[in-house]
């Protein structure tokens, strides 16, 4: 079974002095297909809320391929790279008219906010488990001039 893609359109809000969508805006929108998988795999609002527990990105490596305007629609698909009892490694690609426009990957932690690192309750890892895990070409790739 495959991750439901997210959608959001590009504000004008999101738009820097070049006249296309600011860096700090493509991070934001895939911050928001972060939380739709979340959703998607038990850790929504009320599991938050309930457990005091989610998904805390600690690290991250984001690629810009292809610049993108204002109104623009955009599409990220995102995809289990890797998991473990408290982590989970996920690979975004954002979109624009099936164009690839940029990429991040995201290592997140299971944390407790009161105990800290915690493992993923059985359902989560079940959700997790249920999910294709494809790695993608460009997922691991260190920074390189």
């Amino acid at each position: 079974m495959s991750l439901e893609p997210y959608s959001c359109t590009v504000l004008p809000e999101w738009i820097d002095y070049n006249g296309h969508m600011s860096e700090a805006f493509y991070v934001l929108a895939f911050g928001f297909a972060t939380t739709a998988v979340m959703d998607q795999l038990g850790m929504d609002g009320a599991y938050r809320e309930a457990t005091a527990a989610s998904l805390y990105t600690v690290e991250a490596h984001v690629r810009y391929l292809g610049e993108v305007g204002p109104g623009e629609e955009l599409s990220i698909t995102s995809a289990i790279a890797s998991s473990g009892a408290r982590k989970l490694h996920l690979a975004h690609e954002m979109h624009r008219g099936g164009q690839l426009v940029a990429t991040e990957e995201i290592l997140g932690l299971h944390v407790n906010q009161d105990s800290g690192t915690t493992p993923f309750p059985a359902a989560v890892l079940g959700a997790i488990g249920s999910h294709d895990s494809r790695v993608p070409e460009w997922s691991g790739r260190s920074i390189s001039a």
